[in-house]
């Protein structure tokens, strides 16, 4: 049974991972199909080492599992859950007031006061 403090790291460490760019970028691809580390390096313009970096951040999270096979690793989304829950994140409609004022000059979120009124995201 999952207690509160366990919902707060399971919470925290998708939030973890999904507010890296690069991170995102490889969830978003190992949600199309499984990826190994060269390939995802290729397909996403970044260095293996990089990928490899974030990768191991996205184990420690226990977001992506990897296989080995051979002499490469196959690495895919850990939970048919999380794979689920992460396509509908990306269906959800955010709806942004830029009317409304930040809630005061000590306010350090860049996306707190954009001019956008509603970004919506679409698989």
């Amino acid at each position: 049974m999952l207690t509160i403090a366990s919902r707060v790291d399971v919470m925290n460490r998708l939030g973890r991972a999904m507010t890296d760019p690069t991170r995102a970028r490889i969830l978003l691809s190992l949600l199309e199909k499984p990826g190994y580390p060269v390939q995802l390096a290729h397909d996403l313009e970044l260095t293996r080492s990089n990928v490899s970096n974030h990768l191991t951040c996205l184990r420690g999270c226990g977001l992506v599992v990897a296989t080995p096979e051979g002499r490469s690793t196959r690495y895919d989304i850990s939970d048919p859950h999380l794979a689920h829950a992460l396509n509908d994140l990306l269906n959800v409609v955010l709806a942004v007031d830029d009317g409304t004022p930040c809630a005061g000059d000590s306010c350090n979120d860049p996306f707190c006061c954009t001019p956008n009124t509603v970004a919506e995201v679409s698989a």
